[in-house]
């Protein structure tokens, strides 16, 4: 989106949606970070470029670079705030993603993610309670 210098930018676009200014809470040259209207987590934003572009790897290379210090940036802020050991960050790249063929619904990959989450930590808390085998412990078996 262009604007001249007399025209005030009220908003910016996130795919084919408008996001006001209101809504922004932090504004870069190349970038601007809000809060996700469904979040899947407290504490989900979106940080965007204001140029649309179809693919990530038609950002320019400070746009990039923005992209990531910003997300740095406010991670930093976030983890602290809610509590939080860990971040994720991901990025969804090209029409197709999360969705055609892989979800009816594009927000179902939240429920998928959730899904392999649950998943991973049952097989976690399954390896913690093996047993390492030991000299000793054969030993005692035998």
């Amino acid at each position: 989106m262009s604007s001249s210098p007399k025209e005030k930018v009220d908003y910016f676009m996130f795919g084919p949606y408008r996001i006001s200014s209101d809504e922004i809470f932090l504004k870069t040259t190349h970038l601007f970070a809000f809060v996700n209207l469904r979040l899947v987590v407290p504490g989900h934003v979106l940080v965007c470029s204001k140029q649309v572009v179809p693919r990530f790897v038609d950002l320019t290379d400070e746009e990039v670079i923005d992209l990531w210090t910003i997300a740095k940036r406010v991670g930093a802020k976030i983890e602290p705030h809610y509590g939080a050991g860990s971040l994720t960050f991901g990025i969804q790249d090209g029409v197709y993603a999360g969705k055609e063929g892989d979800f009816e619904i594009l927000d179902e990959v939240y429920d998928e993610l959730d899904r392999k989450e649950r998943e991973l930590k049952k097989h976690l808390d399954a390896e913690a309670e093996r047993k390492d085998a030991t000299l000793e412990r054969d030993r005692e078996i035998l």
